[in-house]
């Protein structure tokens, strides 16, 4: 049955959130909130500002890719990091953190029990860096583009994260929606799990000073890509395309890729398509 889509109440999402963010909007149209949030930022907003839009006009992906959000078809969410006492040097395990974020959201709504117990509801898993994947075709249904910045000489990092609720929209090619796949969750329910299971991701994070082996970041994040062990092709900002085995991710975040002719390569920013299925989805 089709849930009628309502206007997020800000003050309902607010108050369900407690203090786990310092503040949260919700405006009903924009260009892009990861755009809004870098003036913010670069004007002193705070540590863990929010911001969510109805309808966004002109977001991005990566690879300057457009992620155009109509109304009431998903959720469309930035928000600025100020990471104080993490050394910036692991800023790049941020988007990485994001998507683990995501992943536990979607699979605590979908009903999934721990991992290592028995396979229940629709398939879901990470593809490389960050992009959600969902169902038995292992499709798209969520993104998230990190943009860093520094005004002021506060480092601050802007996430902004994309989820396909109620239909996947028309720009973006194979992709799917949580609806589509079986999940009837409200917009406000994704909202307030995602953020609460990302405050709680970050939190760790910065109290491990941003080590991603004694936060146990490295080993969640391996545990849930199913990109780790699939024939893949990546192609980099720059347009070159490489292929291989996606081997590991290493402790920069980073994919390590072991070509045909034997040569590993560490890639920190690329666009992942799977060509082989590796060892299968997380469920």
């Amino acid at each position: 049955m089709n849930r009628t889509i309502e206007p997020l109440d800000a003050d309902a999402v607010r108050a369900a959130l407690a203090d786990a963010w310092a503040q949260f909007d919700v405006v009903e149209r924009t260009g892009s909130t990861n755009a809004d949030l870098m003036v913010a930022a670069a004007a002193g907003a705070p540590d863990r500002t929010v911001l969510v839009a109805e309808h966004q006009e002109a977001g991005r992906g990566r690879l300057a890719r457009s992620w155009v959000s109509p109304p009431g078809s998903g959720l469309t969410v930035s928000v600025l990091l100020r990471p104080t006492g993490v050394p910036a040097s692991r800023f790049g395990w941020l988007p990485l953190l994001a998507g683990l974020a995501v992943f536990d959201a979607v699979r605590g709504l979908a009903g999934a029990p721990p991992l290592g117990a028995a396979p229940v509801g629709p398939q879901v898993g990470l593809k490389w860096p960050n992009d959600l994947l969902l169902g038995p075709e292992q499709r798209k249904v969520a993104g998230i583009l990190a943009e860093v910045a520094d005004p002021a000489g506060r480092a601050a990092v802007v996430v902004g994260i994309g989820v396909n609720v109620a239909a996947a929209p028309p720009d973006q090619a194979g992709a799917t929606s949580l609806a589509a796949e079986g999940l009837d969750v409200d917009r406000a329910e994704i909202l307030v799990a995602l953020l609460t299971r990302l405050a709680e991701r970050d939190t760790a994070w910065r109290a491990g000073r941003g080590d991603p082996e004694t936060t146990r970041l490295r080993a969640d994040y391996r545990a849930r890509c199913v990109s780790l062990g699939a024939d893949v092709s990546v192609e980099l900002p720059g347009g070159a395309i490489h292929r291989g085995i996606a081997e590991d991710v290493d402790r920069d975040g980073r994919l390590l890729l072991l070509d045909p002719a034997g040569h590993r390569r560490a890639i920190a920013a690329g666009d992942v398509v799977h060509l082989r299925p590796g060892s299968g989805p997380v469920r």
